[in-house]
């Protein structure tokens, strides 16, 4: 261990960075961090520049950005700061790299996206070490990252073989009707810092495998793991320019994913971008959504959640305390779905507040590499001194501090696991993302009461419900206005189940077969069949097996 006096932290502004001071204390840190940097940059999996076309670029102007260790403080890397003429080439080379990659068979590319899982999952330990290196959640919270990650690519290698057509019968007896999926084209892949490599993989993995090429802007806070991610999709084989990677000033980035042309000397059409695909707030969403009208791209917006978590009396108080801690507590907070409100009921909400109060208290904080660790620090001091902001509007309109309630005293951006009790929906805590340790609980009296308190918000990512009725979890679940619903459950993601929200949070989802359907468009076409009356019986049966025979092959190969 060593003990190194805070140094200055990055706060990301447009794109470019700032530098700030930390607060000026003193505080312990694991030296495994310089050793993992030091590993990884002798495994090639440490890249720096960004990827375009198949080569790894610096930006044009030279500038970069730093990217720190939230932990340390530390500076791991510099990267290129790009901007819109980097993202132009990038577009460009994902535009020519996508009329052979979606001429190739379900199955060719089936067999590239294996190839690539199958280096995710060779290369788990080192990306595990390069998520908490650049993000600080825990090791064993990034190792499951990215086995979850991993996950989709996988899914996406068998779905793609299932991309299937339709026939249709026709109303009128000389008419044939049948359906082709086809890939929509370039996609513009936007992602944010707090899983680095899980929200690339859960948009590229369907993409490619439906036949669609991709620009990725990973968060320019964490960078490094999706450079990590490209450079093993290179090594599975996946041709140049069907991946890229930019990052950078996001405001330039952004509005050449959403321009209406690229002009390119190299062909005569004009380029565009088809697809815009976003995790991240919500505020961001709608402008990506605005500036996607211009012309009329798809668009997949997964974006903020205030998930509540309704507690009833009939709960198994242990399912309860364990869920609600999985859902609150998970990546610091730092999660989309983590549970914003934690509603219980009157009756239990004593025992409740006890017990879990209990639980979180035995939380370890500390840096990600050390063991037994079950909270890393927040991603910067901005993140911080929003949790304090939303904490002091709680305690200032009644709420009561039960644990935690302050910075962590190993200073940085740690922060103590924090339960809040007597919270109302007056208080930012219940109206917004917190986006931190802290567990607010709100009583109730009614199941109605509980489904009215969790459904007033413009979000609807997920909520969670524990109860040992089974006729009330049926009842409540279908009351909730939410995409995602556990059931006496606090960890709801999985690549087999669609992944989204209603309302506020988003459209479109992601995972499952539902999620290839935001990356292809249905083409109808319809054959005219007059010629099929002069023939016999037996013609017209050879005649519509070579038609099946040929339809069948051409949507195989979408």
């Amino acid at each position: 261990m060593a003990t190194l006096k805070a140094p200055r932290i990055s706060i990301t502004v447009g794109g470019f960075t700032k530098l700030m001071s930390r607060p000026r204390r003193l505080v312990s840190i694991s030296t495994e961090a310089e050793a993992v940097a030091s590993r990884l940059h002798k495994s090639g999996l440490l890249r720096t520049q960004g990827l375009i076309g198949g080569k790894w670029v610096d930006a044009y102007d030279r500038k970069t950005i730093k990217v720190y260790n939230p932990a340390t403080g530390a500076v791991i890397a510099d990267v290129p700061c790009m901007g819109g003429k980097e993202t132009n080439d990038a577009i460009s080379s994902a535009y020519e790299a996508f009329y052979s990659w979606s001429k190739l068979t379900a199955a060719e590319r089936s067999r590239y996206l294996r190839k690539w899982y199958d280096l995710l999952i060779a290369h788990r330990e080192e990306l595990g070490q390069l998520i908490t290196l650049e993000q600080g959640k825990p090791l064993k919270e990034a190792l499951g990252e990215v086995s979850y990650g991993a996950g989709f690519i996988e899914f996406s290698a068998e779905e793609a073989k299932r991309v299937y057509g339709d026939i249709i019968p026709s109303p009128l007896a000389d008419r044939r009707l049948f359906v082709l999926k086809q890939p929509v084209g370039v996609v513009g892949a936007i992602t944010p810092w707090n899983f680095p490599l899980a929200m690339i993989t859960r948009k590229v993995g369907p993409a490619l495998a439906c036949g669609c090429t991709v620009v990725i802007k990973p968060s320019e806070i964490t960078p490094l793991t999706a450079l990590a991610a490209a450079e093993l999709s290179l090594q599975a084989g996946i041709p140049p320019g069907v991946v890229n990677v930019v990052m950078g000033n996001a405001s330039d980035i952004g509005d050449s994913l959403l321009a209406k042309i690229i002009r390119c000397s190299c062909f005569i059409q004009l380029i565009q971008v088809r697809k815009i695909t976003f995790t991240g707030s919500t505020a961001v969403g709608k402008k990506l959504m605005a500036g996607a009208a211009g012309t009329v791209k798809k668009v997949s917006l997964e974006l903020g959640g205030n998930a509540p978590c309704i507690v009833f009396d009939d709960a198994d108080l242990d399912v309860a305390v364990k869920g609600a801690l999985g859902a609150k507590f998970r990546n610091s907070g730092q999660t989309c779905v983590c549970a914003n409100r934690v509603i219980v009921q009157e009756g239990i909400y004593e025992k409740f507040a006890n017990a879990f109060s209990k639980a979180v208290q035995n939380l370890q904080v500390g840096d990600g590499f050390t063991e037994g660790v079950a909270q890393g620090p927040l991603i910067n001091e901005a993140a911080v001194q929003k949790v304090e902001s939303f904490l002091q509007d709680a305690i200032s309109k009644g709420a009561k501090v039960l644990l935690g309630g302050k910075r962590h005293s190993l200073g940085m951006t740690f922060y103590e696991p924090t339960v809040v009790s007597d919270v109302n929906g007056e208080m930012l805590l219940s109206r917004e993302e917190v986006f931190g340790p802290v567990a607010p609980l709100l009583r109730f009296k009614t199941e109605d009461e509980a489904i009215r308190l969790a459904n007033d918000t413009n979000a609807g990512l997920a909520a969670y419900v524990f109860t040992n009725n089974i006729q009330r979890s049926w009842r409540v679940s279908e009351a909730l206005e939410y995409g995602i619903v556990g059931i006496n459950e606090g960890v709801i993601s999985t690549e087999v189940a669609p992944f989204g929200g209603v309302k506020q949070s988003g459209l479109g989802r992601e995972g499952s077969k539902y999620g290839l359907d935001e990356y292809l468009e249905a083409c109808f076409h319809m054959m005219i069949a007059d010629e099929i009356c002069v023939l016999g019986e037996h013609e017209q049966q050879i005649m519509w097996k070579v038609y099946a025979w040929t339809v069948a092959k051409l949507t195989a190969h979408v």
